[in-house]
């Protein structure tokens, strides 16, 4: 298992927006190409991301599973990008001072992914992850910024300056 911690300078319900909307996991998720669908009422226990990955003309489709959810602290999801396999994933944040600590853990469960070697598999699921948190964080902020208190202060910065 793949384990990553990344902290993120957002409060934990601005992360928790990102998270719950499906149409933002192609922007974030490292391989996702694009969305091609979403089955059931995200992000509730049942629903299924139908995506593509990989670059065309070698494109592939996938699916990804939402086995369980803490609202607003946790996503535990089953992703399955034949041929490479499936994969368990486990997204959860823990607000901390003025931030929130993302963590993902992420080992491949079946399939050809599983039969490369821990130690490897661990540190090619941790570099893309790596990536993937850093790409989530600019989601998160960029939440923030269009989040009603920012447009306040920028609002009240613009009548001061005027």
């Amino acid at each position: 298992m793949s384990t990553r911690h990344h902290w993120v300078p957002v409060p934990s319900p601005l992360v928790w927006e990102v998270l719950s909307d499906p149409w933002n996991y192609p922007v974030f998720v490292v391989g996702t190409a694009h969305m091609r669908a979403v089955e059931g009422d995200w992000p509730t226990v049942g629903a299924v991301l139908h995506h593509s990955f990989g670059s065309w003309p070698l494109m592939r489709r996938g699916t990804s599973t939402l086995d369980a959810v803490e609202p607003g602290r946790s996503l535990r999801l089953t992703a399955k990008g034949w041929p490479l396999g499936e994969a368990s994933v486990v997204i959860s944040l823990r607000g901390q001072r003025d931030g929130t600590v993302v963590t993902i853990e992420e080992d491949a469960v079946s399939g050809p992914g599983s039969w490369v070697p821990k130690p490897l598999r661990s540190v090619v699921i941790g570099l893309r992850n790596k990536e993937l948190l850093a790409r989530l964080e600019d989601l998160a902020v960029g939440q923030l910024d269009a989040s009603p208190a920012a447009e306040r202060a920028a609002g009240e910065a613009s009548e001061t300056a005027g």
